[in-house]
Formats: structure tokens, sequence, C-alpha cells
């Protein structure tokens, strides 16, 4: 046996004996999981999927839309016995659907891949199926990613060499309302977290604030959602906004007006995120100049191999990196959160605002992401 290949099979071993432990510490018994699909006896990943909706805990609205529900995708990947979990978030602005995924579903020919470990060679297939359907390419990556965690038997801010103690506090979204329904959000999450994010873009952006900041002072991050159409005006908003305790700011103009935002940038005295203005790792050299930092969302970069990619090809460009999600359960959420120690901002509190979470997974504690030790995503369902 080659030395490689000693090592390789070595190290499979001892992962394979780490997630049996895994599995015998949280009540889980191995001959429960169901079995991949093999031929000629090699095991073969299995995908598969079912439809979901999120319920929001409450009206959620920005700029541009309002929304009760988001249509979600629940998929799995089975190998070997092990079950890996993603899913496909689809808030309206990604104009996908419950039959675009599932089309984009039915493509994936899982079962060619005869070793989950070939995650490049996978993923780079699962993109080449289309040009766009960044979440449902995101819900096979995340599921894929669970796997082989479990399979190694780590969690993957560990495989990554991240410090879970390092993860920083999270955002809590409070959306665009009338001064009645923000001062109630506002007094029911402002002694659960240390910073929140306050939907703004429309004009009533100055009394959101001073609502708020009649309960509380803690520190708040906007997101105007490229509400912003004046340069002028946003940059006037911007110094307004910094006197009120607000630190950054999240897409403040729409996304094709680059050489105004790079304008607003300049003068800025806050950090200015990118969020509509960037989907993928391509998208960063494009606007590097117009903004401090980029927002990196998992239904957008089609998952956490690319959302590895993006934080360290930002840091080399002397960018800020802060993670995002949408309305998410606890898989995609959780997904996301292996990254939170290597980033700035962190607004991971999709899965806090839906009341039909599937999963426990990464949790807030007094407003701070802890991570779980367990392996993959550190998942267990409900």
């Amino acid at each position: 046996m080659q030395r490689r290949d000693f090592l390789r099979t070595a190290a499979l071993a001892t992962a394979g004996a780490a997630v049996m432990g895994t599995a015998a510490a949280c009540g889980k018994k191995e001959e429960n999981k169901p079995r991949a699909y093999k031929v000629g006896g090699i095991a073969r990943m299995k995908l598969r999927w079912e439809r979901y909706e999120l319920k929001l805990a409450h009206v959620f609205t920005v700029a541009s839309y309002s929304r009760t529900t988001t249509p979600d995708i629940q998929v799995k990947i089975e190998y070997d016995g092990y079950t890996g979990y993603g899913e496909a978030s689809m808030p309206p602005y990604l104009g996908q659907t419950y039959e675009s995924v599932e089309n984009f579903l039915a493509k994936v020919d899982l079962e060619q891949f005869s070793d989950p470990f070939q995650i490049d060679d996978i993923l780079t297939y699962v993109d080449s199926l289309s040009e766009g359907d960044g979440a449902a390419k995101a819900a096979v990556d995340i599921a894929l990613h669970d796997l082989v965690g479990q399979l190694i038997g780590l969690p993957w801010w560990k495989i990554w060499g991240l410090n879970a103690a390092k993860a920083p506090n999270t955002t809590f979204t409070i959306g665009i309302d009338t001064p009645e329904v923000v001062l109630e959000k506002t007094k029911e999450c402002a002694d659960k977290f240390n910073i929140l994010k306050v939907k703004v873009g429309l004009d009533n952006d100055y009394e959101m604030i001073e609502t708020i900041r009649k309960v509380t002072d803690l520190p708040i991050a906007v997101d105007a959602n490229q509400g912003w159409k004046d340069k002028q005006k946003a940059l006037d908003e911007i110094f307004w906004l910094k006197e009120h305790g607000i630190v950054m700011v999240e897409q403040p103009m729409p996304k094709e007006m680059l050489d105004e935002t790079a304008w607003l940038k300049e003068r800025s005295p806050l950090p200015i995120y990118a969020d509509e203005a960037i989907q993928r790792l391509k998208d960063i050299p494009r606007i590097k100049g117009a903004y401090h930092g980029i927002n990196i969302k998992l239904m957008k970069c089609t998952g956490m191999r690319e959302a590895w990619k993006m934080a360290n090809y930002a840091r080399s460009e002397g960018m800020d990196v802060m993670v995002g999600c949408m309305t998410e359960t606890s898989c995609a959420v959780s997904a996301a959160a292996q990254l939170s120690p290597a980033v700035d901002f962190a607004d991971l509190d999709g899965n806090l605002l839906i009341a039909n979470d599937r999963f426990k997974g990464m949790v807030v504690e007094k407003g701070k992401i802890t991570l779980s030790e367990l392996p993959g995503l550190g998942l267990q369902l409900l």
C-alpha cells in the first residue's frame, strides 16, 4: 500500500471511530440510519428532497416587499448509513421557485461519485449544470459538507482551522413597520442581543431609529436594501446615523449604481457592505472599490465551498467580511455559522425569525453565536 493511501485509510478509520462515538453520545443508533444506494457493493450517494414552507413569526418588511412565509426545499444526501442535510431558501428577490429548484435537483446525479470526499469535483459538476440556481446548488453543497463532516467526525469550523470562541455576536433584525410595532419588537429583543439590525430605505428611516432609541442604546447595523437613490442624501443620512449609534451600513444604493456607491464609500464615516451587489467569488474584483466589505450568503454564492473562498479572497484584497442568511431553518444558518469565527459582522438570525424550525444546531447565547462540537453542521432533528 502506498504511503498516501495508507494515511488516507488511517484517517478515515479514525474519522469513523469519532463519528461512532459522537453518534453514541447523541443517543443515535447506527442501525437506524438509512443505508446508501449501492452499485456492485460500492456505496453511492443518494439525493432526496421535499418542499417545506417557512412560517415567519412576524410580518417581514424590507424596502421593496413584505411577506409572512418563505418557500423552502429540504434536501438530504444519504451515503453508507449517514445522512447530510441541506436546504434551499427562496426569498422573492432570488427569483427561484419550488419548481425551479426541483427541476435543478432532478438533474443532479450524485450516484456517479463513489467518494463524497471529492468535494471539489462534485460541486464543480453541480455548478456546471446551470448558470444560476444559487439556492438549489447551496442545498446540495450544504448537505454534502454536513455528510463529509460526519464522516470525518468533526464540525466544519474545526476542519477549517477556526476558533469557535471567536464567533461574533449576531445581529437581530427589526423590519420596517409602524412605530408601535417597532417599539414592541425592540422591547422583545433588546435584552437578548448585543447588536441589532434595522431595515431602512423608505421615507421613515429617521422615525425607525428614533423609535428604537427610546428603548435601547445597543449598537445598530442598518440595511437599506438598495433603497437610497441619491448619493448626497445617502451621505447626509449616514452622518446622522453615526450620531445615533449606527456602526455599519449594508447595501445603501442600488447595485447598478456602482460609481455613486464608490463616491459614497470615499466620504462615509461608517463602513459600507455589499449585499445585493455581490453574489459570488467572481463579483469581488468588480465591486471592491465601492464597498468596505462584503456580505456572504450561502443561498446566493452556492454554498459553503464558495463562501470560504470568498472570505479568504476578500481578506486578501483588504476588505471586511460579513456572513448573513435568508429566513432559513437552523440547517442553513448552522452551515453559514461554521464560517463565523472568521468574519467581522454576522447576521445569522434567520432561524430565529421562523416559527417552524426542524433542527437544533448553532445557538445564540446572550447574543453570541455558539457553535456545536457535533460533526458536520452540528445538527439534530427536532
